[in-house]
């Protein structure tokens, strides 16, 4: 099987970098994390502009109707950049509907979502709702598809994160909003649900551990301790040697669940799980071993690398930690017919 990525998906891939290479600057980051929301109107008509909130929906409701290949190429920039806002939420919400959404709701809901002019999220419980004040609607799962929740009857909280370029809230509602918050027990757990944004959220971080690897070596490189580069010292060697085989190893298991997830493969469940288990524990190691490379600086406020170390930590946990999704992996092995989404 050729693993490599095609020369079109290279390409897509190449143009993300330069985009956000000119548009989602480190400064600009820091900005928009600042803000209430962690959402940037202009950066998000520059992102729909590329159309990237449509990447995986259907060119039938006016998407690019790419792959999840894709969807992860795209996604390991955007980690690479360490991009704030609502993309990931809403390509959430568009697997949701895809998956679980009548063709009235996909009607409803991707069109706008696949033009840029709706930012979406998804509600599968009260609490740790990422990017509900940004999102134009908050969508949940019942016994009759997807419902939108009446965001005038809600009070969202702040849930404190470590990460602040993904705002994360709980929910309360009123007597105005009368079904549960929870997916229905006939769509055979929420995993169904999560499989493709789990993915894309690999791909992030593996976006995120090649920065701190590629900011680590430069440092190494140029930062002199007794009179030579701390680079030619074989501890510092291995650190970085260390954190490329997580890299490397956390992007392949990543395309496999990809690859395994756009071609409708009987492995996708075992594959996103195992590729969301190592990722989530590469991803916290490569941190780490970049902030030990850095050394006092690598801790501070001024220094990009604590963007990153806190983003692979919030998206450590988030849909499933590495625990989660080995005991997943168990139950895959010991029932083969939870092997199909």
């Amino acid at each position: 099987m050729d693993f490599d990525l095609s020369k079109p998906q290279k390409l897509l891939k190449q143009s993300a970098r330069d985009f956000l290479a000119r548009e989602c600057k480190a400064e600009r980051v820091r900005a928009i994390m600042a803000t209430e929301t962690a959402d940037d109107p202009a950066l998000w008509s520059a992102v729909a502009e590329q159309g990237w909130p449509g990447l995986i929906i259907p060119e039938t409701y006016g998407g690019l109707g790419l792959s999840v290949v894709e969807l992860a190429a795209v996604a390991e920039e955007m980690g690479r950049a360490c991009m704030p806002g609502p993309l990931l939420s809403t390509i959430f919400a568009s697997a949701v509907v895809l998956r679980a959404g009548t063709e009235e709701q996909k009607r409803r809901w991707l069109e706008p979502i696949a033009a840029g002019e709706m930012r979406a999220t998804v509600a599968l419980g009260n609490d740790f709702v990422f990017d509900a004040a940004a999102a134009d609607v908050i969508l949940t799962v019942n016994g009759a598809g997807v419902e939108a929740l009446d965001k005038s009857a809600l009070t969202l909280t702040r849930t404190p994160s470590m990460d602040e370029t993904r705002k994360v809230y709980s929910l309360a509602r009123g007597e105005a909003s009368a079904r549960p918050v929870h997916p229905d027990p006939a769509l055979e757990g929420r995993e169904h649900l999560t499989a493709i944004p789990t993915v894309a959220l690999c791909a992030e971080m593996v976006g995120g551990m090649q920065w701190v690897l590629d900011a680590s070596v430069e440092y190494a490189k140029t930062r002199q301790q007794f009179g030579r580069p701390i680079g030619s010292f074989q501890a510092v060697q291995h650190l970085c040697a260390d954190m490329l085989l997580l890299t490397e190893s956390s992007r392949s298991a990543t395309y496999y669940a990809a690859w395994a997830l756009a071609n409708d493969d009987p492995s996708a469940p075992l594959a996103v799980s195992m590729a969301k288990a190592y990722t989530s524990d590469a991803s916290r190691e490569v941190g780490n071993k970049g902030i030990q490379v850095h050394g006092g600086i690598g801790f501070t406020w001024e220094h990009d690398l604590q963007l990153y170390y806190k983003r692979s930590k919030a998206s450590e946990t988030l849909f499933g930690d590495a625990t989660f999704h080995r005991e997943r992996i168990a139950s895959l092995v010991i029932d083969p017919v939870l092997t199909h989404f």
